[in-house]
């Protein structure tokens, strides 16, 4: 086992579980904002009294958690007997033994993740934009979902199980139950059956008015044959680069000058459903707040949204899947995607192209493959550097679709800014290969302890098709 992937499935369940679903949902809702309260409430008495100790951890909030829902804070009773005296039960928190106790870990363990995160943000330990202080979960905004553990009980079988009971589509979890599953689930029970996967967790989450289940798989390597063959350390050939754009999406050539790709005709999802997209939310706006019409109007947007993200996402994988099986070593450029974004006339675009997410699906299939990404630096000029001769035309533009330098070479622009990303590689290139498993490489340990914050990250919403290949199971809605 040395890699971490996701397998993305849609739920059937029956009118009954809907309801249990949304139990254990509201149960991690209630549990973070419970453990967020008792952080809240000890910093405040931290401020008058230092000997008190604020729970901070993953580990720290489940223990503090445990200790409160038995307490008289968490549920009471007043028994009245027939003299007329009242007496006071201690219930705690009584509904806790409806839902799996895992809900309420697993939220506490993400309470702490989001605690260290804008600790980290805050000391500058983590890198990019500020990170504020945690907020409270509303019912209304936030997404409801909750995380299960697949617990491997000796002589038992695991908590989490994929096709039982004879059937095939189906997925049991802990708590919860046998639940129908709407996508075919042959990929992952092959790979279970042979012993070449393991599940780790489950979320389960409600987007777009239906139930999703992403299961977290410690699956292993990829067949040999399907992976790139190491290079020599003196050899540093074989570099291509990657130039992404709007007119085209994206531009592959290698240091010689020749294109091996040119993708053109992108989706374009949020651009083709933008008119449906302004009649469902002016259908939206039209509705009177709390009322039943409103509620199936934001369903009808929610729906649409998810749909548009899934042809995006879609077309990611079908792109980053026949550049990682046809070339080992490729080169992207460090865009400054939050610069480039606070320019109005082109922020739906980038948006739209989704670059930061295709790169970082074809960061982790490339570790996959045991190939090489690098990443150019984000000052370099590639777009401005002649690949013929080396000058240099700073004048150039966006309108500007063909490359003339000051020696009278004209090329395509897309093509020379690849060109000089492949050449970049070639110079910059580290052949030493540090796998990150939270990119999606490889990783071990990925069983984690109950109630530890060892996490292992996702990889992404991709399933592999079978030891050599990657597919998305995500159903576009």
């Amino acid at each position: 086992m040395a890699r971490h992937t996701t397998f993305r499935f849609c739920l059937d369940p029956t009118v009954e579980q809907r309801e249990v679903l949304s139990r254990h949902a509201g149960a991690a809702r209630f549990g973070f904002n419970q453990c967020l309260q008792m952080v809240k409430t000890g910093l405040t008495q931290h401020r008058h009294n230092p000997d008190v100790v604020v729970p901070w951890t993953g580990f720290d909030l489940i223990n503090a958690f445990n200790r409160w829902k038995r307490t008289e804070e968490a549920g009471r009773v007043f028994a009245v007997d027939t003299d007329g005296v009242a007496e006071i039960a201690t219930t705690g928190l009584a509904w806790r033994t409806q839902v799996c106790q895992q809900v309420f870990e697993e939220a506490a363990v993400d309470c702490g993740r989001a605690l260290r995160a804008w600790s980290d943000s805050r000391s500058g330990k983590r890198k990019g934009k500020r990170i504020g202080f945690p907020r409270f979960k509303q019912k209304t905004r936030a997404v409801p979902s909750f995380r299960l553990r697949n617990k491997h009980p000796h002589g038992r079988p695991a908590a989490i199980r994929v096709g039982d009971n004879n059937r095939p589509r189906s997925v049991t979890l802990p708590g919860i139950g046998q639940i129908g599953v709407h996508d075919d689930t042959r990929r992952l029970r092959r790979m279970l059956a042979t012993d070449r996967a393991k599940i780790c967790f489950a979320t389960v989450s409600r987007r777009a008015g239906r139930w999703w289940l992403s299961l977290n798989v410690e699956a292993a390597d990829l067949h040999p044959a399907h992976r790139h063959p190491l290079r020599a350390t003196s050899d540093d050939g074989g570099w291509v680069g990657v130039d992404r754009g709007l007119s085209a999406f994206l531009v592959a050539a290698t240091c010689g000058g020749h294109e091996v790709a040119r993708i053109v005709d992108a989706p374009k999802a949020l651009a083709s459903g933008m008119p449906k997209q302004r009649r469902l939310a002016k259908s939206l706006s039209r509705k009177k707040k709390g009322s039943r019409n409103r509620c199936d109007a934001a369903a009808k947007l929610a729906r649409h949204h998810h749909h548009v993200a899934n042809v995006r996402r879609h077309f990611h994988h079908q792109v980053s899947n026949e550049l990682v099986k046809t070339h080992d070593r490729l080169v992207i450029e460090d865009l400054n995607l939050s610069g480039m974004l606070a320019n109005h006339r082109l922020a739906r675009s980038i948006s739209d192209a989704g670059w930061a997410e295709f790169a970082r699906i074809l960061g982790y299939k490339q570790q996959w493959r045991d190939g090489q990404l690098a990443a150019a630096d984000r000052w370099y000029p590639s777009s401005q550097l002649c690949s013929i001769c080396g000058d240099r035309n700073t004048g150039l533009t966006l309108a500007d679709r063909v490359f003339i330098c000051g020696n009278s070479h004209v090329l395509d622009r897309d093509t020379n800014a690849a060109v000089n990303l492949a050449r970049w590689g070639q110079t910059h290139h580290d052949t030493h290969r540090s796998p990150d498993p939270q990119a999606g490489g490889r990783a071990t340990n990925a069983r984690r302890r109950d109630g530890s914050d060892q996490h292992p990250e996702c990889a992404g919403e991709t399933s592999p098709k079978d030891a050599g290949t990657d597919a998305h199971t995500a159903p576009a809605a």
